[in-house]
């Protein structure tokens, strides 16, 4: 595992209560239940339209942009919400960003310092999760790897997906739980992903969050 920098190997797990602290304004309604989906082509050509309307409105201010999350994996099953991280150099700066993204019809639904400076918008139509990261953050790195991963290992994508389909039912009546449930099967994964870079790496990796 040391390939990667620590805070890239160590993932953090937020509470209910920290993603309520950073609530701004109303939760998201898909917050509310969680419907799991076939993959549908569609949510890669809605990622490029984002990705377009991103770069075209902020401009030099972007540092990278990325499909992330299950809809970028073809294949897995997914909540049919896409989840975009964009990296610029200072989430702190809402000033620079913030108004140019709700004049695209994004809205800010979270802020979390403490989690890398991380914010995070909701297009209109509530189906893309827009997530707002300074350069350097580990996250984006993970999320990353972590795609990579998958669209390369068709046995741990099923296994995501089934277990991502059984938490559904299992938290059907508490569905804020869903994303915490899934961090076993995740961090398993991730244990697979750093153990295989180590064994197959000779040097020292390296890693941008705009890659």
């Amino acid at each position: 595992m040391a390939e990667y920098p620590q805070d890239v190997v160590q993932r953090f797990h937020g509470t209910p209560e920290q993603v309520d602290a950073g609530l701004v304004g109303e939760p998201p309604r898909t917050w509310g239940s969680v419907v799991i989906e076939e993959y549908d082509r569609a949510w890669a050509q809605l990622f490029i339209a984002v990705h377009a309307s991103l770069t075209e409105a902020l401009g030099p201010l972007v540092v990278g942009v990325e499909h992330v999350g299950s809809t970028a994996v073809p294949g897995l099953a997914a909540k049919p919400v896409v989840d975009v991280d964009l990296v610029i150099e200072d989430t702190a700066e809402e000033l620079s960003y913030l108004p140019t993204l709700e004049r695209l019809g994004f809205r800010l639904v979270l802020r979390e310092p403490w989690w890398h400076g991380h914010r995070m918008l909701l297009s209109p139509a509530e189906d893309v999760n827009l997530h707002v990261w300074p350069r350097g953050a580990p996250e984006p790195v993970r999320h990353r790897l972590f795609r990579d991963w998958l669209r390369a290992h068709p046995e741990d994508r099923e296994r995501y997906a089934a277990t991502k389909r059984r938490l559904a039912r299992d938290t059907a009546h508490r569905p804020r739980d869903y994303s915490l449930a899934k961090n076993d099967v995740i961090d398993e994964i991730y244990r697979r992903i750093f153990a295989a870079s180590a064994g197959s790496s000779g040097g020292r990796a390296t890693t941008r969050a705009d890659g």
